[in-house]
């Protein structure tokens, strides 16, 4: 389960209004029947109009600076295990978007307790994903795409009579290269834009910067976690717990669904890979030797380079060079949408 928290684009290029977030997340439902679209929900309501989204976003922005996001971007991205899960225990994922935001609500550090109702947010549940610049395939295919788009443009140019060469034999190439390049899908070169194949259900959330009540601020932004501050003579609370967050929407996917999670798709587990390998295959030796395996095959599956030695089976293996090894190997690739 991946999950993460984007604050709302303030370039230059983006308007302030959440208004071209909601349009972008309502392009799936452009060839769909009325039957069929998926339609925005909050705590209480299953079907929200996307002009009550924008305008109960947009309205809630008392004394926020231009500078400060008008909301933040949630995206709730269970894995292709965990949604072949979710299709047989048929649980309802806007019942278990509900459980997240109430999660969400209590990971803020304040004077008061916040709950889901202390929150204005918009959810939308998704079924297709397409390839952006940052995906792994686009990144590792990068070369051979360049290569061919030259090659093309070079085919167009001696159409045009502006340069001389073989057409042929430049089609040829292009023909190789898309050959060789590691990604592609029936054949044809993965590029940015095209859509992914397989179960890609993910559910987007936008939430607002200030509470219900337009009065104060909740940011997940923070950059302090839970604490307390001095503030103008009083004992002030602040900060928001990712950490405990992200977990807990975990633990209540496995406790709603029944999903024995493996070591290797714990948040903690790929936390401490990024931060101490040597540690992580420590733990994962502990694990029986079914789990091992079943974690490696995860850890492939999630684009992650593991040497040929494969996983450290016993305490020699893990020597120093052996780790050093892996940390130059690991590559972990968070395939999450960042936003539009």
């Amino acid at each position: 389960m991946y999950v993460t928290i984007t604050p709302q684009n303030m370039s230059d290029t983006y308007n302030l209004s959440v208004a071209d977030f909601v349009d972008y997340l309502e392009k799936e439902n452009e060839d769909k029947a009325p039957e069929q679209m998926e339609h925005f929900f909050n705590q209480d309501h299953d079907l929200v109009h996307r002009r009550e989204v924008i305008n109960e976003i947009d309205g809630n922005t008392a004394k926020l600076r231009k500078t400060e996001p008008r909301f933040y971007s949630i995206t709730i991205n269970p894995s292709k295990r965990e949604l072949q899960h979710l299709m047989q225990s048929k649980t309802n994922l806007k019942d278990y978007t509900r459980e997240v935001m109430k999660t969400y609500a209590q990971s803020f550090n304040r004077d008061r307790e916040t709950t889901a109702k202390d929150i204005k947010y918009y959810a939308k549940i998704e079924h297709r994903r397409s390839f952006k610049g940052f995906d792994r395939e686009i990144k590792e295919n990068a070369p051979y795409t360049k290569k061919i788009a030259r090659l093309k443009n070079n085919i167009q140019k001696v159409g045009r009579g502006e340069i001389q060469g073989n057409v042929q034999q430049m089609k040829t190439q292009i023909k190789q290269l898309t050959e060789e390049a590691p990604h592609k899908i029936n054949g044809k070169l993965i590029t940015q834009g095209m859509q992914k194949p397989g179960l890609q259900t993910h559910i987007h959330v936008i939430v607002s910067r200030k509470d219900v009540t337009n009065s104060y601020s909740l940011s997940p932004g923070s950059k302090y976690k839970a604490s307390q501050v001095e503030l103008n003579g009083k004992t002030v609370k602040r900060g928001f717990d990712r950490d405990s967050f992200f977990i807990q929407s975990e633990k209540t996917f496995d406790r709603m669904t029944g999903y024995q999670r493996n070591f290797a798709e714990y948040y903690q587990a790929r936390r401490l890979m990024g931060t101490n390998p040597k540690k992580y295959f420590e733990l994962l030796l502990k694990t029986s030797k079914r789990e091992r395996k079943k974690a490696l095959s995860i850890l492939r599956e999630s684009g992650i380079k593991i040497p040929k030695l494969g996983i450290p089976t016993t305490k020699t293996q893990l020597a120093l060079k052996t780790i050093k090894a892996l940390r130059k190997a690991i590559n972990v690739t968070k395939d999450t949408e960042q936003g539009y």
